[in-house]
């Protein structure tokens, strides 16, 4: 963990989240996903190794490039995918992969235990908000299906909006939801040219980077930079109750 500088004559009154590779793994888990799809392929379906691995990761390329796209029902669309990234020979079985895709995706998604505790902890002391840029159908269908709205006292998904991170109207849409000053919020997130940069011109009270690149560079420097979202405590001020729960051995992840 690395510490910049913290404005302490500001007290913390909300917390604002990014959600993506923030509070749940989306990259990493996304691609172990896709990896188990590869031994299905293979396994099931009898599709050659090397053919089952390229279907795969072109698939995950043109998802991560488009992830939703309105003119498909929003489980519809892995399968259109699918089927444009399988031998033409494979294509009939595009859906029963995207089921067992979406299957795999939301498994692997899941916030892992600590996650739930730090924000079960948080919201004792602080007011919770979630701040996602992505497609509205994308980003609300993992909303729902991992069960988040329980955490957060406000939910915003740039979809929705005339707005997204990095442009400070998003944030200070958060501040006047939770009705609370920007100079007592934190944005916490892992990219610095939205969350964190976003974060400062937003004038928030402090910015927490959680990078997914140990050498990413940038001018628009955070407050605080930590390894994962469970370090969050430790950089809170006035918290002893906090940092010990941080402190405290983790349950394993499920990523």
């Amino acid at each position: 963990m690395a510490g910049e500088s913290y404005n302490e004559n500001s007290d913390v009154s909300a917390i604002f989240f990014d959600l993506d590779n923030t509070l749940i793994q989306t990259r990493k888990c996304d691609s172990r996903a896709c990896n188990k799809l590869v031994e299905v392929l293979e396994q099931q379906y009898g599709l050659p190794g090397e053919g089952a691995s390229e279907s795969a990761s072109k698939f995950l390329r043109a998802f991560r490039a488009r992830p939703d796209d309105d003119s498909f029902a929003i489980d519809e669309w892995p399968a259109h995918l699918w089927r444009n990234c399988l031998p033409k020979n494979y294509r009939h079985i595009a859906k029963n992969i995207s089921d067992e895709w979406l299957k795999l995706r939301f498994q692997y998604l899941s916030l892992s235990p600590d996650v739930i505790h730090l924000l079960e902890t948080l919201r004792e002391d602080y007011l919770l908000g979630l701040i996602t840029n992505g497609p509205s159908r994308a980003q609300w269908q993992k909303i729902q299906r991992l069960g988040l709205r329980k955490y957060f006292d406000c939910m915003l998904v740039s979809g929705d909006l005339p707005w997204e991170k990095p442009d400070q109207h998003i944030f200070l849409e958060a501040c006047k939801l939770l009705n609370v000053e920007p100079r007592h919020c934190i944005m916490v997130g892992d990219k610095l040219e939205t969350d964190i940069k976003g974060g400062k011109e937003a004038e928030l009270g402090c910015t927490v980077w959680i990078p997914l690149q140990k050498d990413e560079e940038s001018s628009d420097l955070p407050d605080f930079t930590i390894d994962k979202v469970t370090e969050l405590p430790e950089v809170l001020p006035n918290s002893p109750k906090l940092r010990r729960a941080a402190a405290a051995p983790a349950p394993d992840a499920i990523c």
